[in-house]
């Protein structure tokens, strides 16, 4: 029964395998076997038989067989306007053939004009742009800011973030699943985890979301979330107990958590926990590496749902659409720190980057793909909780606009994490029918749904029924 809906779910997303876009099925072994042993062992592979990517289009990836999947994970989270989107490639295919590349002890046009029409879209404090080309760069740097401008050492970080896999940042990811056996964490502090759903409190209406825990909840009525104040208070221990007593340098945050699970805190802890930073002497940074550019729907960045405005703000990924390219913005004030000794970046804010940058944000304006993220998004939420309700497996949906979470748990009561098996047979199956998702959490128990933010109604009806199938499958 769930083998032939997932074939008619195939069908209707045109997903053919009849003819192949790049080589045959030797050159696909062929390949896995070069990956393997050219390539780092460390890296992950999904599905038993990892997939061979060969092409790209908006929403769509194919296969070396030509089959077509609707990729609702974005590359992680990083393919923002749609994958090889025409106006994007034209920006490139333009700026290469006028300068690759200078570096900043030049000047060039292309950095000056993305920055101006990127800090256009923030507060008008934040104007100054450090240009980096990576997420774990660009929180490296922030950090370093933090430090130097306050003269203090410690940052603090909640437990199931992720800030970056360096060696440096290993201490302000707080994920063991992502931390070898070194030496780590040092000016590192990593406070409570305000969860609603796995957290000591939380209930039925601490979200900032159309979906919220099935847990009971003693909020009042006004829209006061007292489990806020109860991990703020945590938090506040974290400062007055693990931090010199001069207090921290800053306080480094996601608007929601992507890696640990699409993990979305309570309302008013991030506003309350800016506060109680703020009193302490430290800055508060904003790491908007999966959360910025109209993701959520209702704002162009995380951290304005929250109704706060950080002292520092990193981007990467849907910056760029794919391409190389973060960014850290901050004060004048907070910028002028570098100044104290040479700092430099080699491909940090090349003309072919901020070129592809300028034509990202062009595109999310133009084609209104903030409000698709509010309107598509809204839709998958529904369908998903609809399922919930159908579905034991599934212990809880959550998210905002096209960043979205469905966790599954052996037990709802419990919320014991799916076993590793079932998961694995329920990940496969959304790929038979043809749906590429992602996975989090620190058990992997997590489908994360981040796709390009041009998806369709279609497509989350179409992602809403191959999760429901794979259910059945992992049964």
């Amino acid at each position: 029964m769930a083998t032939r809906a997932i074939i008619s779910r195939s069908r209707l997303l045109g997903i053919r395998s009849s003819s192949s876009l790049s080589g045959s099925s030797s050159s696909y072994e062929e390949n896995l076997r070069q990956r393997r042993e050219l390539l780092s062992p460390g890296l992950i592979s999904y599905y038993a038989n990892p997939l061979y990517i060969v092409r790209g289009s908006r929403q769509w990836l194919w296969d070396h067989t030509g089959r077509k999947y609707l990729d609702m994970f974005g590359g992680i989270c990083t393919v923002s306007v749609g994958h090889c989107h025409p106006k994007v490639n034209s920006a490139l295919a333009a700026q290469s053939e006028q300068l690759w590349h200078t570096t900043s002890i030049y000047m060039s046009p292309a950095p000056q004009a993305y920055a101006k029409k990127l800090t256009a879209k923030l507060p008008p404090e934040l104007s100054v742009c450090y240009f980096t080309n990576s997420g774990s760069e660009a929180n490296d740097l922030a950090v370093l800011m933090a430090r130097l401008y306050t003269r203090r050492w410690e940052v603090v970080t909640l437990r199931n973030g992720y800030h970056g896999a360096s060696p440096f940042l290993m201490g302000a990811t707080a994920l063991s699943t992502w931390r070898y056996a070194t030496p780590t964490g040092f000016g590192f502090v990593n406070a409570a985890h305000p969860d609603p759903y796995r957290g000591e409190w939380g209930g039925a209406a601490c979200r900032d979301s159309d979906a919220q825990p099935g847990r009971s909840c003693d909020c009042q009525q006004s829209g006061q979330c007292s489990a806020a104040s109860k991990y703020v208070a945590q938090l506040e221990d974290t400062l007055r107990f693990s931090c010199p007593k001069a207090g921290p340098a800053a306080f480094l945050a996601e608007s929601i958590q992507g890696v640990g699970g699409i993990v979305q805190f309570p309302r008013g802890y991030l506003s309350k926990a800016f506060s109680a930073v703020r009193a302490a002497g430290g800055l508060c940074i904003s790491d908007e590496v999966q959360t910025g550019f109209g993701r959520l729907g209702s704002h162009y960045w995380g951290f304005e749902a929250h109704g706060v405005e950080p002292d520092i703000v990193t981007m990467a990924k849907s910056i760029g659409n794919g391409f190389p390219l973060a960014a850290v913005v901050t004060s004048p004030e907070v910028a002028r720190t570098l100044a104290e000794a040479l700092h430099f970046n080699t491909f940090g804010g090349n003309p072919l980057a901020c070129a592809v940058g300028t034509a990202v944000l062009d595109v999310i304006d133009e084609e209104k793909l903030q409000e698709n993220c509010q309107r598509v998004g809204q839709r998958l939420l529904s369908g998903l909780q609809r399922l919930r309700q159908s579905n034991q497996l599934i212990g809880d949906v959550r998210g905002k606009g096209l960043m979205v979470g469905v966790e599954l748990v052996a037990d709802r009561a419990s919320r014991a994490p799916l076993e590793a098996p079932r998961m694995a047979r329920l990940f496969e199956a959304t790929r038979e029918a043809g749906v590429l998702v992602g996975k989090g959490g620190f058990y992997g128990n997590v489908l994360r749904l981040q796709p390009p933010m041009c998806v369709t109604e279609a497509d989350a009806d179409a992602t809403v029924e191959a999760i429901g199938e794979a259910i059945k499958a992992a049964n």
